[in-house]
């Protein structure tokens, strides 16, 4: 049988890449019965029934797997935050963070409309991104009217599958067709009375971007920690995980436990103040969710 990816899901249609060429497939009945849903970027064994459709038969094994945006087998996400028109915001840019932390996903910081900071704004914004920078993750900077950032940029997304993700209004898809004009994705304005942009993508795909693929995703303003457990949010935070590990207890989750690593590194400032009060708002929040059943 062969064997294709999915580029793109839209109304119960999957999209398969096989050699060059592209097939509309539909999943099999099994699927729904076992509750399975295809996802873009799965790796999928079909069937053709002609030239152009076929059936999806089998998917197979999954490296990893994101939610929001419904998505399989990435490599990196590149976390696309504005510096202004939505203003920065650090603690919606640790929540991407964590949820692609836990995941297992590589993550790339990309800031544009740097250019509408004053130098006050842009020394404010430097310091705090200086704080991931020394975390150990990769921070751009991008101006649209300088064309600041972007071959910089271009250069992440080689021979990998990345996803790009972030709030609303923050300039992903112009990103993207800076990159490759031809593409011409359809963009939106902000709505300056919602304060965030309109949602302009409304499916999923992958898009050839020089020898990588990009996926372009809907945008969303608020994420959850549904599939995460207390004694794993740490994990989810570089810089107190590797702290985590000279604590005395096992389990210690760095609140009120005493002899915490975590705890002696963040009163040397060790860690950032900022970063230690978002983990413990997010682990108060995994600790009063409702119990699934």
């Amino acid at each position: 049988m062969p064997e294709g990816k999915i580029m793109k899901a839209l109304s119960g249609f999957y999209y398969v890449i096989d050699d060059h060429s592209i097939y509309q497939c539909r999943g099999r009945g099994k699927f729904r019965k076992d509750k399975i849903t295809p996802l873009v970027g799965d790796y999928v064994v079909y069937q053709q029934e002609n030239d152009h459709e076929g059936y999806i038969l089998e998917i197979k094994s999954r490296k990893n797997e994101l939610v929001r945006p419904p998505i399989a087998n990435v490599d990196q996400a590149i976390l696309v935050f504005s510096a202004k028109e939505p203003d920065f915001n650090t603690v919606l840019l640790d929540r991407f963070l964590v949820s692609i932390e836990a995941k297992n996903v590589h993550p790339i910081i990309l800031i544009t409309k740097y250019d509408l900071l004053s130098d006050e704004e842009k020394a404010e914004l430097d310091q705090l991104l200086a704080h991931y920078k020394q975390i150990g993750y990769p921070v751009l900077l991008t101006s649209a009217k300088e064309q600041m950032g972007i071959d910089q940029f271009f250069g992440y997304l080689q021979d990998c599958t990345s996803v790009i993700c972030g709030q609303s209004g923050v300039g992903k898809t112009t990103i993207i067709n800076e990159l490759s004009p031809h593409l011409n994705l359809k963009t939106g304005e902000i709505s300056t009375h919602l304060g965030r942009g309109r949602h302009t993508t409304r499916h999923v795909e992958l898009i050839p971007l020089g020898n990588g693929l990009i996926a372009d995703t809907p945008g969303f303003s608020s994420l959850d920690f549904d599939d995460i457990e207390a004694g794993e949010l740490n994990h989810c935070f570089p810089e107190i995980s590797e702290k985590a590990q000279d604590c005395k207890f096992r389990g210690c989750l760095h609140v009120n436990e005493p002899k915490c690593a975590v705890k002696d590194a963040l009163n040397h400032n060790e860690i950032p103040t900022f970063r230690y009060n978002h983990y413990v708002q997010f682990l108060e929040e995994i600790q009063n969710r409702k119990p699934r059943y």
